[in-house]
């Protein structure tokens, strides 16, 4: 059993503006570091072996203010990257309805509402598939994943047995905050876990 501690990236200047960010390569804010740095001390004594990111620059930046007072170097994956919301990459919810009404209304009933990037069930399987190869390459042990809010979603979902579509209207898997972390294990090959 490999057990993961998927972690939020801290927050961005778009967090805190309410926009879509997706693959957008948007930096930590001042209160994202701080977020990250008061999180740091909680993980140490956790026997984490390694540390991996998205490649996008605010899950490297926490993951290295989480790693480096553990010594551990941080291995950056696309795979664990957020959804690719395309079109509506640094829109605000107001704007999207004004300008892709429909679009918007798709994304309301669990479907893929922008044009481009992909689908959140595309980004599920990507995500999940990353996390499997980590697993295999530390078997039994702890992990630090540092990734984004519909990325770990979509393994808590996995792990729930449920779509990622079904996940966005469980309220049970609630959201994952800024530096919040989820733990999860994988076992045989899947993802396993209190997801809530």
């Amino acid at each position: 059993m490999t057990t993961l501690l998927l972690t939020r990236h801290g927050e961005t200047s778009w967090n805190n503006e309410h926009r879509w960010q997706g693959h957008a390569d948007e930096p930590l804010n001042e209160v994202g570091r701080s977020q990250a740095r008061a999180l740091a001390p909680t993980l140490t004594g956790r026997g984490i072996a390694a540390a991996y990111a998205s490649d996008l620059a605010r899950a490297r930046e926490t993951a290295e203010l989480l790693a480096g007072p553990l010594g551990l170097p941080v291995v950056t994956l696309p795979g664990l990257r957020e959804v690719d919301v395309g079109t509506w990459s640094g829109l605000h919810h107001a704007e999207i309805q004004t300008l892709d009404p429909e679009g918007y209304r798709r994304w309301e009933q669990g479907g893929k509402g922008w044009q481009q990037g992909e689908s959140y069930e595309e980004m599920g399987v990507r995500v999940v598939a990353a996390l499997l190869e980590i697993a295999a390459a530390h078997p039994g042990e702890t992990v630090l994943v540092v990734s984004h809010g519909g990325s770990i979603r979509a393994c808590r979902a996995s792990a729930a047995g449920v779509s990622v579509a079904e996940s966005r209207g469980a309220q049970a898997l609630g959201t994952t905050a800024n530096c919040e972390v989820v733990e999860l294990q994988v076992v045989d090959g899947r993802l396993v876990g209190t997801p809530g």
